[in-house]
């Protein structure tokens, strides 16, 4: 039986404790998990090759979960009016 690999990149925060959490309580014998500290320089540069802008997110099996794919860019930024004077 093949294992699934689930990845948990966290910074240590009460939000990524909660998911840690969850996905611990959602796993089964066949799924293994490693959660990665986000200040250590490789598994930041992982993060940043698997598209992962904000934490907590999750990884399974190599692939970046699509509930953990946002994050904070510029155009939402601006969108919501940062960077403008308030009328």
């Amino acid at each position: 039986m093949s294992q699934r690999h689930i990845e948990i990149f966290s910074a240590g925060c009460p939000a990524c404790v909660d998911t840690i959490d969850l996905v611990n309580d959602t796993i089964c014998g066949s799924c293994s998990v490693e959660v990665l500290d986000m200040s250590d320089t490789e598994v930041a540069a992982r993060a940043r090759n698997l598209g992962i802008r904000s934490v907590p997110a999750v990884v399974v099996d190599g692939k970046l979960l699509d509930c953990c794919a946002g994050g904070v860019d510029k155009a939402s930024l601006q969108a919501a009016g940062v960077g403008r004077p308030t009328a």
